[in-house]
């Protein structure tokens, strides 16, 4: 089971810090996309923050379990309402992948709370 969840873990905390890259960048991609659902551009940097503190509270609640269900309710929460965001404007496009990745949240809660 910790094997799955490290697993998880790695491709959530690489994904994560990849997608605060790009936002970091402002890339064209990604300003049009934030744009699209309304999201102001003061909000980046927090989305920025958010996303490489959950995947430093993943990565940390490999060695200690609190930390780890704590940044994954996070993780849950924040890509719930990328999930919003996107069915807010019709785009159930761009929902698929933030939908894809709130069930990868919850499913880090699970194997670390089974892990503990």
């Amino acid at each position: 089971m910790f094997v799955s969840l490290a697993v998880v873990t790695v491709f959530m905390s690489a994904l994560l810090l990849v997608s605060a890259g790009a936002k970091s960048l402002r890339t064209r991609h990604i300003t049009e996309q934030m744009s699209t659902l309304g999201v102001p551009h003061s909000m980046m940097a927090f989305l920025i923050g958010a996303q490489i503190a959950g995947a430093a509270g993943v990565v940390a609640g490999l060695w200690w379990g609190p930390v780890g269900i704590a940044a994954a309710i996070g993780l849950t929460l924040y890509f719930a309402g990328a999930v919003a965001f996107h069915l807010r404007v019709r785009d159930r496009k761009g929902a698929s992948p933030a939908l894809v990745l709130t069930i990868a949240s919850v499913a880090l809660i699970v194997l670390r709370a089974a892990t503990l």
